[in-house]
């Protein structure tokens, strides 16, 4: 997740699903999951992230997903933060947009495996 100077959090349209979702993508073979996250912000958005921040680890039935395609996965999502990053944003065929949102503007629309975590993030700046 990357947030802004405001708080503001990155998602992204998603071109096969219309939904909404963060950069994100699979861990390449002997990959550390730190460098495929920041690999991942940067295919994704153009954006260098500088420091990350683990947030959380989802896993279980609520993050099963079948793809549009037809592959049916349980995700194990390793989710990190952070608001220092550098570079222009852009977005690649994956996504249809790139937008920062307020906490409280979420879209609905979020992409399925994803929703745990905005639950989550929701969640916690209720507290």
């Amino acid at each position: 997740m990357i947030f802004n100077a405001e708080g503001q959090v990155l998602m992204l349209l998603r071109s096969d699903n219309d939904c909404w979702c963060f950069p994100g993508g699979a861990i390449e073979l002997g990959e550390k999951v730190e460098d495929a996250a920041r690999r991942e912000v940067f295919e994704e958005t153009g954006l260098e992230v500088i420091e990350l921040e683990l947030y959380n680890v989802f896993s279980g039935e609520e993050l099963y997903y079948k793809y549009p395609h037809g592959d049916e996965v349980y995700n194990v999502d390793i989710v990190y933060r952070s608001s220092n990053y550098k570079g222009n944003l852009t977005v690649n065929e994956e996504s249809r947009r790139a937008r920062f949102f307020d906490l409280e503007a979420i879209p609905d629309n979020i992409s399925p495996p994803v929703i745990p975590i905005v639950q989550d993030l929701l969640t916690k700046i209720h507290r």
